[in-house]
């Protein structure tokens, strides 16, 4: 697997690349001079299983605040900087774990050589960001469009500004909005470079949509062996970001741990409130430290053996249902207490 071989990149005190796990980002939506709002959004971040944070860095209050934010939490605090490289710098001054730029944009190779003098100097990693939306106009003409091979070349050209000012502490990252245009472009990037990969699909959209495309999108690259560490990119509370990213890692078997909610889709045959016990059920476990699967099924004629892959499950009926483990019935429950019983058997599991 192409994870396994890519470059180890240290930010903060956590590893990315080299088979190390894939880790979970997110970005805070806060403007970053507020203190206070920035370090609550985090700490949110941090329960929901966030492991690195970015957070924008436009003004130099902003790269100030990055000192006491970073006392204040306790995972790896990543600077993203658009276009003035005096903030890149003031952000690895003020302690920031690694910088996200893009060369591109910083200006003239002083500049860029200046940032980089301050990265080799702390041993700060440095996130090379290319955007499909921002393709050079070079790259575009030569593909005849914005594509996953100008997005690549683009990559690799800035990956190389750094290289030859004598620096190779880095991670990439190339994002599109286009699901497809994005796998392939990734597709393509691993077979040219062993730096360890940020994947994410940019501009992903809403909860539902960002979803569907973050999920199709991270869910090809990263079965190919393919990304480093993953940011689930929606228009929302970022937390739920990291709920979604996730969930998209222990689908893929990336990552272990945490219970696994599934529910039937509801038919004819429900006689319960089924999509308000599955949201409930799945609300109440976010915070039990188990690695089980658990069912939620609407009908208790085939509830029990539809829930037979799962440790554990509960099954509606008319004014009561059933509790079930591994598809085995242990006894029937009125239909108000189903939810307090299976957080009964969940908080009890493993004292039979």
């Amino acid at each position: 697997m192409y994870r396994d071989h890519t470059k180890v990149i240290q930010i903060g005190d956590r590893k990315i690349g080299g088979g190390n796990p894939v880790l979970i980002q997110s970005m805070t939506n806060t403007h970053t001079e507020d203190v206070e709002a920035t370090v609550a959004q985090i700490l949110r971040l941090e329960k929901a299983g966030c492991e690195i944070i970015r957070c924008t860095v436009p003004t130099p209050e902003a790269a100030q605040a990055l000192k006491e934010i970073k006392k204040q939490i306790h995972i790896p605090l990543v600077a993203d900087i658009h276009f003035d490289y005096k903030m890149a710098i003031a952000a690895m001054e003020n302690g920031a774990d690694k910088i996200r730029i893009n060369p591109g944009n910083i200006g003239s190779i002083d500049r860029v050589k200046a940032v980089v003098n301050v990265a080799k100097e702390r041993n700060i990693p440095i996130r090379v960001g290319v955007n499909s939306g921002s393709l050079e106009k070079e790259l575009v003409e030569k593909y005849h469009g914005v594509t996953a091979e100008g997005i690549v070349e683009s990559a690799l050209d800035k990956v190389r500004i750094i290289e030859d000012l004598g620096y190779d502490n880095l991670v990439i990252s190339i994002k599109s909005s286009d699901v497809l245009m994005c796998v392939a472009a990734h597709e393509k990037l691993v077979e040219k470079t062993n730096y360890p990969l940020h994947v994410g699909i940019t501009e992903s959209g809403t909860l539902t949509s960002g979803n569907i495309k973050s999920s199709v999108g991270l869910g090809i690259i990263l079965h190919q062996g393919i990304g480093d560490t993953i940011r689930v990119s929606l228009t929302g509370d970022p937390v739920e970001e990291i709920k979604s990213a996730k969930l998209i890692l222990r689908t893929l078997g990336l990552r272990k741990g945490g219970i696994e909610v599934v529910s039937c889709p509801t038919c004819g045959r429900t006689r319960i409130d089924l999509i308000g016990l599955a949201n409930e059920v799945e609300k109440m476990v976010a915070d039990i430290p188990l690695d089980l699967k658990v069912a939620v099924m609407g009908c208790v004629v085939n509830g029990p053996g539809e829930a037979k892959e799962a440790d554990i499950g509960i099954a509606g009926g008319i004014g009561e249902g059933l509790l079930i483990k591994k598809g085995e019935i242990i006894r029937k429950v009125p239909e108000d207490q189903l939810l307090s019983t299976l957080r009964d058997e969940l908080l009890n599991w493993g004292n039979e």
